[in-house]
């Protein structure tokens, strides 16, 4: 009787524990959107099933497989509180394969840590301790049955569970795109061992594609209204492109000031020299500024896990550097960084670059480096140089590092004040934000110098989000208003700038865009017509361009509505609506995202040439 009152006394603390922990990180810690009493009951329930398997897992190798087991547990959680509380997601197997690039994260996840973060662990000291006194009062000793028992009621439990949640949110498994809704309803312990399956999956799934897979997605983008205008083709032929890549410039800035100072007075300028798009949306995944660049390069999404720089960079792509390489461009990446980073060492190439400038390509010292590298102005310095010797004409994409978290500066470096909200980062952004904005004015300032400024369009646009949901508080104090997940997607939006020398008739374009427009719009300023039929963007300039943006996450913009997190909502005046004003943007959003993420997973651009229309050449887009 004692022994089983020992081993009830161990189970009763190892569940009761682990899923009071998991509760509250799921219910406090991941803002997780909750409509209903239903949702509520599914999100206290479904840690239960997994901690259950842990359980039982851990009976099989008894106590200390126990204490294992819960480590285990407590170590995902809180490797999931981390990364989210910076970058507002959950692991997903892809990322933990980047593993090149955590020599260059050490600064970002160091800032991450709080004090608070011990009572994570607590609980593992206490099991620990209890534990090593059962073992020197008695002997508890588990068996095999023991372990099945918990295992099969895992299995029971979860049953359960989905069926409840599919109840709630019918076909919840087809929206590996969306993991803020997976982890809601089936819990962040199910969420991995789904993700694992997902991973295996698409493993295969290049191996099992085969060229009828191509058709069905060639046959929906043809519906899509692909026109130009005309007014602005060929309107740079011949001209260099320069893309500049601005890291974490978020459009709430412009035009801003803090405490009576501009935040980016030459980028309010800029925009009055350009064609300023107000309404322009990043729409990256976890693999942040590498899925931008490969959103400005394919007119594809990235990936709902992982970067696709990493999982699929070596599949058959019909790049951008390629398309204009074809057409007479020398093409060059700039970027002082590794040259692995985002296996780009790997990736450029097969998009067809000619050359990537990366850090060994800079003089990089101490003095002039901060935070993730080279400093803005020494970059865009150095990077002139670079473009001076290049034959014309060229495309060139400069990606600049210093506004990065943890945003950090030197004194000589700081234009403006921090900022005086509860968020260090939000107060740090601000100067860095500033410290970029006098660098970018000193790049024009050099081009024009080197005479390539009136030869060169030059485009200019945030890559990513810079601060996160987590920061809602001081952005709603900034902003004057309580941030929703109405406003959170409002923010998601980064400055977009299209300078065309020559060109007088600049104007705002507030019609909503994003990233994967970028490429046809610039081939429509070249002259060059689309080689690709396997493109989701269109031109931005076109007024015949639907006003519709997707994230990565299945949230999506038209002119009308915003949805995000299973809630619409009236664009003009924030409120929640019917879903039914969402429907048709839904099913747009899924199939989009769906027939992307088919491309990449099975590689398919490798069978272009066994569609018909295009091996005959009717597939290439006509203006």
């Amino acid at each position: 009787m004692q022994r089983l009152s020992s081993k009830l006394l161990i189970i009763i603390i190892y569940i009761g524990l682990l899923w009071t922990k998991t509760n509250y990180v799921q219910s406090k810690v991941f803002h997780l959107e909750i409509e209903n009493n239903a949702q509520n009951f599914i999100l206290d329930f479904n840690p239960l099933s997994s901690i259950l398997l842990l359980l039982g897992i851990g009976v099989l190798f008894r106590n200390w497989g126990i204490l294992v087991s819960y480590f285990l547990g407590t170590f995902v959680l809180f490797a999931n509180v981390l990364y989210y509380r910076e970058l507002n997601d959950f692991i997903t197997i892809p990322v933990l394969m980047q593993t090149s690039n955590a020599g260059d994260l050490k600064g970002s996840i160091a800032s991450i840590f709080e004090w608070t973060d011990i009572f994570y662990w607590i609980d593992v000291i206490a099991l620990f301790i209890l534990l090593i006194w059962f073992k020197r009062k008695e002997s508890v000793n588990w068996k095999k049955r023991q372990a099945s028992v918990f295992i099969y009621g895992a299995i029971v439990i979860f049953l359960l569970n989905i069926g409840l949640a599919e109840k709630e949110r019918p076909d919840l498994l087809s929206r590996t795109f969306d993991r803020q809704i997976l982890v809601k309803n089936i819990g962040i312990y199910n969420f991995h061992i789904y993700d694992a399956f997902i991973q295996s999956r698409t493993n295969a799934q290049r191996a099992m594609a085969s060229s009828s897979e191509i058709t069905p997605v060639y046959d929906y983008i043809k519906l899509k209204n692909k026109t130009v205008n005309k007014n602005f083709t060929s309107i740079a032929e011949g001209k260099n492109v320069i893309v500049v890549s601005m890291e974490s410039l978020q459009s709430f800035v412009i035009d801003r000031e803090l405490n009576g100072q501009v935040i980016t007075p030459f980028l309010n300028q800029f925009k009055n020299e350009s064609i300023y798009f107000d309404n322009f949306y990043h729409q990256v995944g976890q693999g942040r500024t590498s899925d931008s660049e490969f959103l400005l390069e394919n007119s594809l999404y990235p990936l709902d896990r992982g970067a696709v720089f990493f999982t699929h960079g070596q599949n058959k792509y019909y790049a951008l550097p390629k398309v204009l390489k074809e057409n007479g461009y020398f093409t060059s990446v700039q970027h002082a960084n590794d040259s692995s980073f985002w296996n780009r060492d790997v990736v450029y190439p097969n998009f067809g670059y000619d050359k990537f400038f990366d850090k060994d390509s800079y003089n990089v010292t101490k003095d002039n480096s901060i935070g993730w590298g080279l400093k803005d102005r020494d970059f865009f310095a150095q990077s002139v140089t670079h473009m001076s010797e290049f034959p014309q004409p060229f495309y060139t994409k400069l990606i600049t590092l210093t506004n990065h978290y943890p945003f950090v500066l030197d004194d000589e470096d700081k234009f403006i004040e921090a900022g005086n909200f509860p968020s260090q980062t939000l107060n740090r952004y601000f100067q860095t934000v500033r410290y970029m904005d006098e660098a970018f004015k000193e790049f024009i300032e050099e081009l024009k110098a080197s005479g390539l400024y009136e030869n060169s369009i030059i485009i200019a646009y945030g890559d990513h989000f810079g601060i996160s949901e987590n920061h809602n508080r001081s952005m709603g104090m900034l902003l004057g208003e309580k941030i929703n997940d109405f406003e959170s997607f409002q923010l998601q939006r980064t400055p977009m700038f299209i300078h065309i020398p020559g060109y007088t008739d600049n104007k705002v374009i507030s019609k909503v865009s994003g990233q994967v427009d970028l490429r046809p719009t610039i081939l429509n300023l070249l002259g060059i017509k689309e080689p690709n039929p396997i493109t989701f963007g269109q031109d931005l300039l076109s007024a015949e361009r639907p006003s519709f943006v997707v994230e990565r996450d299945g949230a999506f913009s038209t002119s009308d509505v915003v949805y995000k997190n299973g809630v619409c909502y009236d664009k003009y005046t924030g409120n929640r609506t019917k879903l039914s004003a969402c429907k048709d943007g839904i099913e747009k959003a899924k199939l989009d995202l769906t027939f992307s993420n088919q491309v990449i997973y099975g590689d398919l651009l490798r069978f272009l040439n066994d569609i018909p229309e295009y091996n005959s050449g009717k597939a290439i887009i006509k203006k």
